[in-house]
């Protein structure tokens, strides 16, 4: 492996050398149409080098010319799009020299990133032996994997690879704990080629104990008023990996903007509930804006400007624990609304894992084993909002509207889907009590019934003054698979934090014989 990356990063010194950059090789995926994929290397600056597609046989296929830049010694050019399919061989040619890389498929291209929850690897989950086995039937997803990296200064190719372009194997889809390759990764792209049965390639560029900022760029963060250097921003001592802004965006996400890709899955946010938790409803937004602009310039237009972007919702670490960073977090994650996509985070989708925990995991708590259900949760998000199937039910039911019963202190809540109740948790729902809404008196509003679309919640510590309403707002909200309220799909109701305003302050809506009508608003209750 070190001198199969000394090799491909020797053309970065010797500016000379005919190669193509660090993260084209021999079994990759390149995009397929309507974009065209970008290709980039590098050779003799001034010089022409012309790369070319050929088919079974040898038969050319598709010819381009491109110009050796310098002083950087870098060539690009875009390939006419593609269909699906392969496998194809890609020659670079510079005079009499040339290189050749081979079983080459067209397809979709998926980048996930993000910290160790992403970077566990498919040997560290439940029934890992059971899903290393089957690797060997899934030969056209395909696998890559950036070392971790970070640097100072924005690079424009990996300064190191730790899985080139690969056939998946069971030796490589679980080489180790946190290496390669991705769980959450493979069995998104798994499920995804399961659903399009046409190649998908997979670059996984994850770190663990890393909070959002070292992967933001300058750019990004300037977007949100937070300092960019180094000195200026506070670290915390429970992370593990580097806390640096923007070192893991110059080392591990510029270098591939040139790639042409058809969507990310981001899997990041524990590190942030114990730094800078209550900026991340900034910090995502502009990370997910960034990172589309960047690769969309970056690629000369191929990727698209509204990059799919999925997320996943964080999970579980603590049981007992009565701090609420991880319920904000979750919060912040959707930009205070709630669900996803919407008007801050257009072309996104979440799966909610909040009811997934594992307490026993070896690896920890905050560890969940169970990736199966979160790529799942994740590849139905993919196919509703990055291919558009309609009809396609990707997320759990949400509230649309209340109804406070005064005289009988009962509070009816109205979902957007049929409702499966699976646990009737005496604190899952809580509603906001006080006469000031800070601080807010948090008191349960245990459910008393639930009928088709409908939750009936007990307000009897509470009665008429109801300026908030939260769900799941718990680090540990449930046991596995055992949250309160799901669809008839068995997809988890996600968490929220909503402020009710009285029929008072709300013209228009109804009052009568003891009956109100609230009107719901994402995020803190407001004051009467």
């Amino acid at each position: 492996m070190v001198a199969w990356v000394l090799l491909a990063l020797a053309p970065v010194a010797a500016g000379a050398m005919l190669a193509f950059a660090s993260y084209y090789g021999d079994h990759m995926v390149l995009q397929k149409e309507p974009a065209g994929a970008v290709v980039w290397g590098y050779g003799e600056p001034g010089a022409t080098v012309t790369v070319a597609l050929s088919g079974d046989g040898g038969i050319i296929l598709a010819k381009k010319m491109a110009q050796v830049k310098g002083p950087s010694g870098t060539w690009t050019t875009v390939l006419d799009p593609m269909d699906q399919g392969g496998p194809y061989s890609l020659t670079a040619g510079q005079g009499s020299a040339n290189v050749t890389l081979r079983d080459i498929y067209f397809g979709d291209v998926w980048l996930c990133s993000g910290q160790s929850n992403m970077a566990m690897t498919v040997l560290q989950i439940t029934n890992a032996s059971q899903e290393l086995a089957t690797a060997a039937r899934y030969p056209y997803v395909r696998v890559f994997a950036a070392a971790p990296a970070r640097s100072d200064v924005e690079l424009e190719d990996l300064a190191q690879i730790d899985l080139p372009w690969s056939i998946p194997t069971a030796e490589n889809l679980g080489h180790g704990n946190f290496t390669y390759f991705s769980a959450v990764c493979w069995l998104l792209g798994r499920y995804l080629y399961e659903a399009l049965r046409y190649p998908v390639g997979l670059v996984e560029a994850a770190w663990g104990g890393t909070p959002i900022e070292a992967w933001s760029s300058p750019r990004a963060l300037r977007a949100c008023g937070l300092p960019e250097d180094a000195g200026s921003i506070s670290t915390h001592p429970h992370l593990s990996g580097p806390q640096t802004p923007s070192v893991l965006w110059n080392a591990m996400i510029h270098p591939l903007l040139n790639m042409t890709l058809r969507g990310v899955a981001w899997y990041q946010g524990e590190a942030n509930a114990f730094l800078h938790t209550d900026q991340y409803n900034c910090t995502f937004p502009a990370l997910i804006a960034d990172w589309r602009r960047a690769f969309h310039v970056g690629s000369a237009g191929q990727t698209e400007p509204l990059l799919p972007f999925g997320f996943v919702q964080l999970s579980t670490y603590r049981r007992q624990n009565l701090d609420d960073s991880f319920a904000r977090l979750r919060w912040h994650q959707t930009a205070d609304l709630g669900v996803v996509p919407n008007a801050r985070m257009p072309g996104t989708f979440m799966a909610v894992a909040m009811d997934l925990c594992d307490e026993r995991s070896p690896y920890g708590s905050i560890h969940p084993r169970d990736k199966q259900n979160v790529a799942r949760r994740l590849h139905l998000g993919a196919r509703a909002v990055a291919y558009g199937e309609k009809d396609l039910v990707f997320q759990g039911p949400y509230p649309t509207h209340a109804i406070l019963e005064v005289t009988r202190g009962l509070l009816n809540l109205t979902y957007s889907q049929e409702l499966v109740c699976r646990q009737r948790d005496l604190r899952a729902f809580e509603v906001c009590c006080s006469s000031q809404p800070s601080p807010c008196r948090w008191l349960p509003a245990p459910v008393v019934a639930v009928e088709s679309q409908t939750v009936t919640l007990s307000l009897a510590g509470c009665r008429t003054l109801v300026l908030g309403l939260r769900y799941a707002w718990a680090e540990w909200p449930c046991e596995y698979e055992s949250c309160t309220l799901y669809n008839t799909w068995g997809l988890p109701a996600p968490p929220f934090l909503m402020g009710a305003l009285p029929v008072g302050e709300t013209p228009g809506l109804s009052e009568t014989a003891g009956v109100r009508e609230l009107l719901l608003l994402p995020g803190e209750p407001r004051g009467i």
